[in-house]
């Protein structure tokens, strides 16, 4: 049985009722990006994620199906179960599905979105300043190549 989402987070549908993982599309060129997805990498034991550079082919394509610039990748962005969300909706979420206390800052969804992302543009805007970015997106390590999509 599928319920239905109504949470109104910068929500797009992506065309599919259901998936069976979610997947995290990311500055690929972004040092914090790249640690925030080692992060979570680190905290998803049952491998619910998967993941994608949005400078990426695969990125790129669902950018484009979206409607989304495909050269702004301010954002993070989640597909989960036939739903788009973006900034800090995305983390939110998320963090929900990580192992631990994580879930724990999903009670942070009910601040308005629009104050939430107040602080996730601050830091989307200064990331490259504050945290530095590489030439080219990263390459998964052998052992975690299966959950990156190409």
């Amino acid at each position: 049985m599928t319920t239905k989402h109504t949470h109104s987070d910068s929500e797009l549908h992506s065309g599919t009722d259901s998936e069976a993982y979610a997947i995290i599309f990311f500055d690929g060129v972004c040092n914090l990006c790249n640690a925030s997805i080692n992060f979570v990498i680190d905290r998803d034991s049952k491998r619910y994620f998967r993941y994608a550079p949005l400078q990426s082919e695969t990125g790129q394509r669902f950018l484009d199906k979206h409607g989304k610039s495909v050269s702004d990748f301010d954002s993070v962005i989640l597909s989960e179960n036939g739903k788009v969300y973006e900034k800090s909706a995305a983390a939110l979420r998320v963090a929900r599905k990580m192992d631990g206390a994580w879930p724990l800052l999903y009670g942070f969804i009910i601040i308005p979105r629009f104050l939430r992302d107040v602080v996730y543009n601050l830091i989307a805007k200064n990331r490259y300043r504050w945290f530095g970015k590489e030439e080219s997106c990263r390459m998964p390590t052998p052992e975690l190549k299966q959950l990156f999509l190409s």
